[in-house]
């Protein structure tokens, strides 16, 4: 199985450092610069405390996404994210309720902290407000850089979390091929990125639940932080649920960004959120593309009976992965979880109803966008999932 995401992540990065370095000759050849600007990232928490983060960089005046815009377009879009021109150190002011706390940024401009909740929030809200202030270093266009982040905490009625992977999840980035991966990430834009027909009817359907209380959906990818905006973007405009999203940083240090380091990224921002949430148990979504089963695995075991089920995408033919993925599903069983792999969302769905996490009403309209975002109904343009090689494989289901 070959996995480019070394040398889509180095082609990127040096793309993005060669774009930085001329926007800033052209900003001395012109005499200014733009002003910077604070991009709240969706944060998370308990009632308790609020993790808070963001980047301070200058505004790179992106607008958003059209369906009719060019191939050129999109291009110079991705270049301008991927040559962002970050402050580094920059302090941030962060407010919530009565709290106050300054966060100093590291030397790309990101910012987070974990900050103490003042009184007691809402229950009957998923999302809380958080203040963000820069407050130095200032230049005279850059008095009153503000913005306000939001930050997730699980209701005390949730059922249950969910915690997924993104690129060839639920958005459609070919990372096993990197002539198709690159394509896609410097050429399309948040409304010609496709999702995996059906994503977004049973995200909504796991995100709603038995309708007791909403249940939080969390995203964990190895897309780097430039992405956030056109990510965010693609999520609402195909009406997946919110949820933070933890991306990572890509340098140019090839020992920072192989196969290992995505494992432990995902890996540790996973069990940091399970662990934050104890009473919590939680449905993990992945694929089969890169490590997301060896990940999860390791979650299981290392949270017993907390992880209710694990379903992968299988976005492979190969024999010798799928073997391995149900040699995995073998040993969540005997950690007391269930692995699901297959092809189609509807087998995923399927199970859940099942298990009572979703209504079996909700098939319907989990089969009926599938087929739309297919191109079966002529709703939408269409958005294969698996292609068409032979016959599909068989769903694989070891329950514990």
């Amino acid at each position: 199985m070959a996995d480019w995401t070394n040398d889509l992540s180095l082609f990127t990065r040096a793309l993005g450092s060669g774009v930085r370095g001329a926007a800033r000759h052209l900003a001395r050849a012109v005499g200014g610069s733009n002003p910077y600007e604070i991009v709240a990232y969706r944060g998370h928490g308990t009632a308790h405390r609020l993790y808070v983060h963001g980047r301070v960089l200058e505004v790179e005046a992106i607008a958003p996404a059209a369906e009719a815009d060019s191939t050129w377009r999109n291009l110079l879009n991705t270049m301008k994210r991927l040559g962002s021109d970050p402050l580094p150190h920059a302090r941030v002011m962060a407010r919530q309720g009565g709290v106050e706390q300054e966060i100093v940024a590291d030397d790309e401009g990101f910012v987070g902290a974990w900050i103490p909740v003042s009184g007691s929030l809402p229950i009957d809200s998923l999302w809380h407000s958080v203040e963000l202030e820069l407050i130095g270093p200032l230049r005279p266009r850059d008095a009153g850089v503000r913005t306000t982040g939001l930050a997730l905490v699980p209701p005390p009625g949730a059922a249950y979390g969910v915690i997924s992977d993104l690129d060839d999840t639920v958005i459609q980035s070919h990372v096993t091929n990197f002539l198709r991966a690159a394509r896609t990430l410097l050429l399309d834009n948040a409304r010609t990125r496709l999702p995996f027909p059906g994503v977004a009817a049973f995200y909504q359907a796991l995100h709603a639940g038995m309708g007791e209380a909403p249940n939080p959906i969390y995203y964990v990818s190895s897309s780097p932080w430039n992405l956030y905006p056109l990510l965010t973007e693609f999520l609402d405009l195909q009406g997946i649920p919110m949820g933070p999203l933890m991306l990572r940083d890509w340098d140019l240090d090839r020992r920072t960004i192989g196969s290992d380091r995505h494992q432990s990224h995902k890996g540790e921002i996973i069990r940091e959120i399970v662990a934050l949430h104890p009473a919590l148990p939680f449905i993990l979504i992945g694929d089969s593309g890169q490590q997301d089963p060896e990940i999860y695995k390791a979650i299981v075991e290392e949270f017993p009976d907390r992880i209710l089920a694990v379903y992968i995408r299988n976005i492979l033919r190969d024999p010798g992965r799928i073997a391995a993925v149900t040699a995995l599903a073998a040993e969540v069983r005997e950690a007391r979880s269930t692995l699901v792999l297959a092809d189609d969302t509807l087998a995923a769905a399927r199970h859940a109803v099942d298990h009572g996490w979703i209504p079996a009403s909700a098939l319907a309209a989990i089969g009926e966008e599938k087929r739309a975002d297919e191109g079966a109904t002529g709703e939408k343009a269409p958005a294969p999932g698996v292609p068409d090689e032979g016959d599909a494989t068989p769903t694989i289901v070891v329950e514990g």
